[in-house]
């Protein structure tokens, strides 16, 4: 069985729910608030609920790799656990590049504005 760091299946229901404008501004919108969010990563501020909000970032765009780790990490960090941040954010930026090389070829009809 193959692994998948994303999840193309749900970016295509999602493209297909949205339509290709506001796919570009759901796209856009992602990228710019998971960014923000594992930049603001600190164990000094209620980790667990980041963890939880980029979960669900990497539920909604189907980036598996990543929301496996924030899972556990949300695990530990609820039990007063070391989190390591540092694999979190390698872990994002490894899934981020990914869904940017992989978007172009899997939802053709984006705006290439969306794509950055």
């Amino acid at each position: 069985m193959e692994v998948r760091m994303i999840d193309w299946d749900i970016v295509a229901e999602l493209m297909a729910a949205v339509g290709p404008a506001e796919m570009a501004e759901v796209v856009t919108l992602f990228l710019d608030d998971t960014d923000a969010a594992v930049r603001a990563l600190a164990p000094d501020r209620d980790l667990e609920a980041q963890l939880h909000y980029l979960k669900g970032s990497a539920t909604t765009m189907g980036f598996r790799d990543f929301l496996d780790l924030c899972s556990t990490a949300e695990i530990a960090a609820s039990h007063g656990r070391v989190v390591d941040i540092g694999a979190l954010r390698a872990c994002y930026a490894r899934s981020r590049a990914a869904f940017v090389e992989g978007l172009p070829a899997r939802l053709p009809d984006l705006p290439a504005a969306a794509v950055r």
